[in-house]
C-alpha cells in the first residue's frame, strides 16, 4: 500500500537534500536545513528516514538507475568507437548539475552515489557475465564498478578535463577494455 502523502512527503525531502547538495558537501548539511527546505517537521523527517544519509541513498536512486542503464544499453558487439547514446546523455545530465553530484560522491568514488552506483553497478555487470557465460563475472564487475564510479567522481570534481562526449568515450573504450582483458 503506497501512501500518496507519504510519497509526496519524501519527494519533497529528496528534493530538499538535492538543492542542499547543490550548495554545499553532505558533511555540512543538516537535518534542520532539509525539513526547512522540504517545509516539513523534523518528527516527519524521521518517520521517513533515520539520517541524512538514508535520505542521500533515496536521492541518488534515480541517477544510480539511470547510469547503470547508460553503461548497459547497447546489444549485439559494442563498438569502442561509439559509446551508446544514452551514456553520452547521462555524462551531459550529471554536468549540468555538478555541484550537486559533487556533494554526494567524493572524489575517488565513496560517499552515498558512489557505495550504491559501486553494488548496483556491479549486482548488474556481474549478472550479465555470469548470463553470457563470461570468465571471472565477480572480477570483472568489480573492476567495472571502481572504475565507473572513481572516473565519475573525479570528472565531477575536476580531476580529469573532459566534455561529456569524450568523457563518455573514454570511460566507455576503458570499460570494455575491462571486459575484455584476459583474467583468467
Amino acid at each position: 500500500m503506497n501512501d500518496p502523502r507519504a510519497a509526496r512527503t519524501r519527494a519533497r525531502l529528496r528534493a530538499a537534500l538535492l538543492e542542499e547538495c547543490a550548495r554545499r558537501t553532505l558533511d555540512e548539511v543538516s537535518v534542520a536545513a532539509v525539513v526547512r527546505r522540504a517545509s516539513v517537521g523534523r518528527a516527519t523527517f524521521y518517520v521517513h528516514y533515520p539520517d541524512l544519509e538514508a535520505l542521500a541513498l533515496d536521492a541518488c536512486a534515480e541517477i544510480v538507475r539511470d547510469a547503470v542503464e547508460a553503461l548497459h544499453a547497447w546489444r549485439g558487439t559494442p563498438d569502442p568507437e561509439h559509446p551508446p547514446p544514452p551514456l553520452t546523455a547521462f555524462f551531459t545530465e550529471i554536468s549540468e548539475h555538478r555541484s550537486l553530484y559533487r556533494g554526494l560522491l567524493r572524489e575517488g568514488g565513496s560517499g552515498p552515489l558512489g557505495d550504491l552506483l559501486h553494488r548496483e553497478l556491479r549486482a548488474r555487470s556481474r549478472a550479465e557475465r555470469e548470463l553470457a557465460g563470461a570468465p571471472a563475472p565477480a572480477l570483472v564487475a568489480s573492476a567495472v564498478a571502481a572504475a565507473f564510479a572513481g572516473l565519475l567522481a573525479d570528472w565531477l570534481h575536476g580531476a580529469i578535463e573532459a566534455t561529456p562526449p569524450s568523457m563518455s568515450a573514454g570511460v566507455w573504450r576503458l570499460l570494455l577494455s575491462l571486459h575484455r582483458t584476459p583474467v583468467e
